[in-house]
């Protein structure tokens, strides 16, 4: 496996490809759904690939001069189960210090808490997000 920092088309069409698989194409999300405003200029994106096949993907982004969001986490469903998202995020929290981020936040699904919590996360408090596709909860954790 190999996980790239996605900075040419061709990495982040990869990034693409995994949340079209494995989350529109699964849970009858439109593209336009999946692919929001944070999908542009100054977005990163991290891919990992398996003999250069695109399997798993993050994205962050910033939120103020201190924060970034970490989101659409996604692994190829036969690729799931072997630390692939874990390795994502924190490849995702690596680069975030390196670019003087103190701390990420994340927009968990109310159903995938435990793999933030795992990773160092904790919840806010804060209400459930309902967005267009998932109820959500935000997490945070300090860098």
């Amino acid at each position: 496996m190999e996980i790239l920092r996605a900075t040419e088309t061709w990495q982040r069409a990869g990034a693409y490809y995994v949340r079209i698989q494995a989350m529109a194409k699964k849970h009858h999300i439109t593209l336009r759904q999946e692919f929001d405003d944070h999908d542009g200029e100054g977005t990163k994106y991290i891919v990992i690939t398996d003999e250069d096949f695109p399997v798993a993907t993050a994205r962050m982004y910033g939120l103020d001069d201190h924060s970034v969001m970490i989101g659409r986490v996604v692994v190829l469903p036969e690729y799931r189960h072997q630390g692939l998202g874990s390795r994502a995020v924190t490849e995702c929290e690596q680069w975030a210090r390196e670019e003087g981020y103190a701390r990420c936040v994340v927009e968990s699904r109310d159903n995938k808490v435990g793999f933030y919590e795992k990773l160092g996360y904790a919840l806010t408090g804060e209400d459930f997000i309902d967005g267009d596709t998932f109820r959500c909860v935000r997490m945070i954790k300090k860098l």
